[in-house]
Formats: C-alpha cells, structure tokens, sequence
C-alpha cells in the first residue's frame, strides 16, 4: 500500500496546528497582562478580535503559502518568514478595528505586547519543532526504505539529489548496480551495493524495502516484467522517466529528489485516510492499555502460579515490508515452547508457511496430550494474550486491524507472491481472524484473504473488522 504526501498546506499540519495556537497564547497573556486574569475578556471586542486572530492566521498561511519549504529555511529567511505572517495578522486587526469603529475600546498596549510576543513566540515554535521533528524523522522506523537501481555513474547524482528531500522521508537502504556485478559489498556514498541484478528478488524477498526507484538510460535493463513482480510482493515501483507498458495496477507521477518518475503500486490510498487510520489507531491502543493494566492485575498472578517464569511473552516479528519489530504478549504457553515446536511440526494443521495445531501441548494448563482447557486454553481463546500488543499499535509498530505478524522462520520461507500479505502493517486482527479464525487451514486462503483487504480498504471496513472481531472475542468463536 502506497500513498503520497500532500502538495498544500496541509503538508505541514503540525506546524499549521502550532502557529496558530501560539497567536492565541501570545494574545491571551497581552489580554492578561492588561486586563487580568478574571476579567480576560474585558468588553466583547477582546472577544471578537481573539476569533479574528484565529481565523486570520489560518487564512494568511493558505494564501501566503507560508509553510512552503519551511524545513529548509535559515533562523534569517525563517525570522523574515514570521515578521510577514505576524504583520499581515496585526494588519487585519487593525483593519477589522478601524472598519467597526471599535479602536477606541481596544487597548493599544494590548495590542503593542500581542505583536512583540507573537513575533518572538512563533520565531521560537518553528525552530525548536524543526529540530525535533527532524529528529523524529531521522528515525529509520519512520522513513521509507528505497533500493536504488542505476548504472553505477548515475549513483552520486541520485543519492545526492534524494538527500534533498524536502521532509527528510526516504532512506536509501542499497543499491545495485545495473551495469557492474564486481562491486557487490562496497560502498558509494555510504551506501552499500547489496546484490547484482540478478538477485534483486531475492533480496527484497528477506530485507525491508518498502520501495524501488529504477534510474536507467537503457530499457533493456531490466525487463517490465520486473515491475510486475514487484508490485506483486508489495513493493511501490517508481520509474524515472520511462516509458510504461501493461497492466501494472494504478500508477501515478510524482516527483522524488530532482526526478519525476512514475510510479506503479498494488494499491494507491489518500493520505488523509492513512492519517485516519492512524488516529484510530491511536484512540483504540489508549483505550486497549488501559484494559491491558486492568487486566494483568489479575492475569499475571494466575499466570505465573501455573508457570513460574516471566508472564510477558516477547518475540521478534516481521512487519510491514519487512520491518522487525518485538512483539508482546500475556504468555499463555509454558517456557520451553518455542524448543518444543521443531517436535511437534509433524502434526501442524496449516497447509503452507504458518503453524498451528489442535491440540497443544504447549499451552498452559493443556495437559501431555493438549487436550484439557486450562488457564492456557482461557487466554487464548479469548484472545486475552492479545492485549499487550495495544503498546505495539501505539508505537506504530502494529494497526488495529491489518495482516497477521509472521515470525522470522515463516518470512524465510514465503514465496514472491506471499509477501504481498505484508504490504500493511500488521494488525491486532485482520480478514482472516473474522473468517474462520483457526478454521482456515490453508496459508494460501491467508494471503489471498489478506490481498483482497489490501485491495479494498478504507475505514468502514476497518470499523467493520473490529466489531466482528468484538464479537468473536467474547463468543470463542473459531478458537481452538
């Protein structure tokens, strides 16, 4: 799944958000500093002009562009920025003030310490929160992974023109040389060459790549089908400048670094969706560790009387495109299960690269033959060793809903096709828990359940999952 940051103001909502609620602070303490604070808004011209400063900001950053570039300004260019946004602010006070005759009722000390504060106020928002949301999206979590593919003379170009993203939003995490095999494991610009060109596939296959960027002079490169396979596993196909042929899904141009190149996904999905989803996300994992804390006052005693040991289960998972990341759970199986799945592979239920069993000795409380429903059987099949991952979903690591985490040995045997499964991020629940849960047996039923998620979504179809799946959770049903 793809989507592409927007091109207006609203691409730099946080600093949107920011501005205007420093104007209002600024006001607010010249309000006190002459009226005090009971009587704020001493008559109702304070009032209106509080309203008007809200409303003039918003409009002055739409019309003015006043966030264009903002990540790149220097402290000057950036001082000058604020000195034109505040003065066209102060500028629309003092038109509303003089057009409604209220100049006299509005103090002019009041107005004299507003655009002091505003001024010194926003000058400091902006370059404190570019630091620190710099630094937020020098984090390797939050950027997403290109494989560059060109010819080695084009490579210092390429990288230098990608390091001048505008938000800093990509990382090149390798290249291959599409016209030199005998560099593989060097470096240029710090970037190592991973593999030659016949082993692309191979690689993406087991690395996080979110996305390929092609930068070549000659077609004959790579062969379309390439893409097509790509798109398959997941993977965002951008292309630069090149003629496009076939049926390839959606695409769309847009530009990246210096280049404009088109761009090929499974999947294309608006920004504000994403930005949805996200706060859903959010709203749900808040909610759900509230739940979690109430629930292992509980859980955790039980769970550590009928299995002396940790009661938190954590285990590396495989995320979105391959992203790792530690998973957490309410431990429901004894400690030594993870030695005891090699023995018990023989009898596994799952057709393909998952594991699952219906009677597991593993579990606690299960018995030697997994048959008996003990403390074990409880949490699982209520799905009450779920509820940890809500620190997961906060973290950004996981979704409320999406596909099935799989572990490190099951992403080791997926084939090109199966890896499209993981072009999200991972969920709580998913498609596949709501249709069948444990009556799925077959992995290949998995992944075209998966795909067709992917392929569909929106928020109604999230909101929908999660209710199916409060309903599944309190009935057991599907569980074994």
């Amino acid at each position: 799944m793809y989507y592409r940051k927007p091109d207006n103001w609203l691409e730099h909502w946080d600093f949107v958000i920011l501005d205007i609620t420093f104007l209002e602070v600024a006001y607010i303490i010249s309000c006190i500093f002459r009226n005090g604070i009971g009587s704020l808004y001493e008559q109702q011209v304070y009032f209106d002009v509080g309203l008007l400063i809200a409303y003039s900001g918003m409009c002055m950053i739409i019309f003015l562009n006043e966030h264009k570039e903002i990540r790149q300004r220097s402290r000057r260019k950036e001082a000058k920025c604020v000195l034109k946004y505040v003065g066209s602010v102060l500028i629309t006070v003092v038109a509303y003030l003089f057009l409604t005759k209220n100049g006299e009722n509005f103090s002019r000390i009041v107005f004299l310490i507003f655009g002091i504060l505003a001024l010194f106020l926003i000058l400091l928002e902006r370059i404190v929160w570019k630091r620190l949301s710099c630094k937020w999206r020098d984090k390797v979590s939050n950027k997403r992974g290109i494989l560059l593919l060109a010819e080695s003379k084009k490579v210092p170009y390429i990288l230098t023109a990608l390091k001048k993203d505008a938000d800093n939003a990509i990382t090149v995490v390798g290249l291959v040389l599409l016209d030199r095999g005998d560099l593989i494991g060097t470096r240029i610009e710090e970037i190592e060459v991973v593999c030659g060109k016949e082993c692309i596939l191979s690689y993406i296959q087991t690395n996080w790549v979110d996305e390929i960027l092609i930068c070549t002079e000659y077609n004959k490169q790579l062969p379309y089908q390439f893409e097509e396979q790509c798109v398959e596993m997941g993977i965002t196909v951008h292309r630069e400048l090149a003629e496009i042929t076939g049926d390839r899904g959606k695409n769309q141009i847009e530009i990246m670094g210096n280049y404009v190149v088109f761009s090929s996904s499974a999947r294309f999905v608006s920004w504000k969706l994403v930005a949805l989803k996200r706060i859903l996300d959010i709203c749900g994992a808040l909610i759900g560790l509230i739940l979690t804390g109430i629930v292992a006052v509980f859980l955790c005693p039980a769970i550590y009387l009928a299995s002396p040991g940790p009661v938190f289960f954590s285990q590396i998972r495989v995320g979105k495109n391959g992203r790792k990341f530690r998973i957490y759970k309410f431990r429901s199986m004894y400690l030594d299960a993870e030695e005891r799945k090699k023995e018990l592979l023989c009898n596994n239920k799952m057709k393909g690269c998952m594991f699952k069993l219906d009677a597991d000795p593993r579990i606690i409380g299960s018995g030697k033959d997994g048959t008996q429903k003990g403390l074990g059987w409880f949490i699982r099949t209520f799905s009450i060793d779920e509820f940890p991952q809500f620190w997961n979903v906060l973290k950004g690591e996981m979704s409320l809903v999406g596909t099935r985490p799989p572990t490190l040995d099951e992403w080791e045997h997926y084939d090109l096709h199966h890896r499209a499964r993981m072009a999200i991020k991972p969920g709580l629940t998913g498609i596949w828990q709501v249709s069948g849960r444990s009556n799925v047996i077959d992995f290949e039923d998995v992944v075209r359940m998966d795909k067709e998620y992917i392929q569909n979504w929106n928020i109604g179809l999230d909101l929908q999952i999660l209710f199916k799946t409060l309903w599944i959770v309190v009935t057991g049903k599907g569980a074994r």
